[in-house]
């Protein structure tokens, strides 16, 4: 061989593998914080219940992470019809006989083990539209492609929304992203955008309208009336909201200081969950908030070079499916945190408290890096 013949090299996205443990290992941290006076009243004085137990799942997660990211991402294009199958199997069996937990149907388990299956669609989705993109090629702007995607995307994402809504806007905003991304006429896209701004500033009119027809059930509405007016229901649905912007607004410009917030002693319900990152605000404060949102707009940016470097469309949209989850979980969390839009009872990723959701997570960032590692440099 030549010596001047250019030589292939892998990539492998170590900026990328950083913030993934960063924000794993920060939100450690800010669970062990917003969880341990909890946990001692309720676990026997063990303060690092809630931190061990995620810190375990979240081990095992990063060991199938590595093992995902050395695989050959064409390989998940194969399962993506047995994956929506399975997603649809696990969803009806949901609304049959899974465990209810303050009043909605999430968890299926076996004793003391459980999971949220709602976690497998959002990657089922991710596989099944980059798969499905990739066949129809320039289609995806033709009724047919569009018809395609939507009976992909919209049913699985509606009967996860039948018991939890908020998942099923994730769902379906991965799918609209990655059509957006594909499409060529993004005026359209542009305009559903629109629609639902006008759809979020007439919410209260809305949302009656949609109970009245029987399409939105009571608890949802009344989160709607909660956020448009928290302070008129002070004791009731109001009260997490109001105690979550009392710990944001109390944090100040650098907080209090990492395990001194008041707020979690009782007064934010769940404050290792949905609420974490009012805590992160009064703790560490304004100064602590931007740097977390910083470390997610650069694991964007990574997603988006490893994208637009991707050896090929399929592996690209795996990424912007990912991308999509990512994104737009972040920005609902902490929209939902400062009572932008109502409560739908969104984690934060990697930092919340829930097993689920952070090993899903790593399966997920495992695609990604698998990507990544198929990209070949020059040298």
């Amino acid at each position: 061989m030549s010596k001047n013949k250019k030589r292939s090299k892998r990539f492998y996205d170590y900026s990328l593998l950083f913030a993934i443990v960063f924000l794993t290992i920060f939100g450690l941290v800010m669970i062990y914080s917003a969880s341990s006076y909890k946990a001692q009243l309720t676990y026997e004085g063990n303060g690092a219940y809630f931190m061990t137990r995620q810190g375990a799942i979240a081990l095992g997660g990063f060991v199938i992470m590595i093992m995902v990211s050395k695989m050959d991402y064409h390989w998940y294009a194969g399962f993506s019809g047995l994956a929506i199958l399975v997603s649809w199997a696990l969803m009806i069996a949901v609304t049959l006989v899974g465990r209810e937990v303050n009043g909605k149907k999430r968890w299926l388990g076996v004793g003391a083990v459980s999971f949220q299956p709602t976690e497998l669609v959002k990657i089922t989705v991710i596989v099944a539209m980059a798969s499905l993109i990739t066949r129809i090629g320039k289609d995806v702007d033709r009724p047919a492609g569009i018809v395609r995607a939507v009976l992909i995307t919209i049913p699985l994402a509606g009967i996860v929304a039948a018991n939890n809504l908020s998942s099923g806007i994730i769902i379906a905003g991965i799918g609209f992203v990655m059509m957006f991304v594909s499409s060529r006429k993004k005026l359209v896209y542009g305009g559903c955008v629109a629609f639902a701004g006008l759809a979020i500033a007439f919410a209260g009119p809305i949302g009656n309208f949609l109970t009245q027809i029987k399409l939105l059930k009571p608890y949802q509405m009344n989160r709607i009336n909660v956020w448009l007016d928290p302070e008129a229901y002070p004791t009731t649905g109001g009260y997490q909201v109001l105690q979550g912007l009392y710990a944001i607004g109390s944090g100040g410009l650098f907080g209090k200081g990492l395990g001194e917030s008041i707020q979690k002693l009782g007064f934010v319900p769940e404050a290792q969950n949905d609420m974490i990152f009012s805590i992160i605000c009064e703790e560490l404060g304004l100064f602590g908030a931007v740097s977390v949102i910083l470390i997610f707009v650069f694991m964007i940016y990574r997603f988006m070079l490893i994208a637009s470097n991707a050896p090929d469309l399929f592996g690209a949209l795996i990424v912007v499916g990912v991308m999509a989850h990512i994104a737009i979980q972040v920005i609902l969390n902490i929209a939902v945190v400062t009572n932008t839009i109502p409560n739908t009872g969104i984690t934060l990723p990697f930092i919340s408290y829930g097993g689920t959701s952070v090993l899903f997570l790593m399966i997920e960032m495992g695609m990604v890096l698998s990507v990544s590692n198929q990209i070949k440099l020059e040298k």
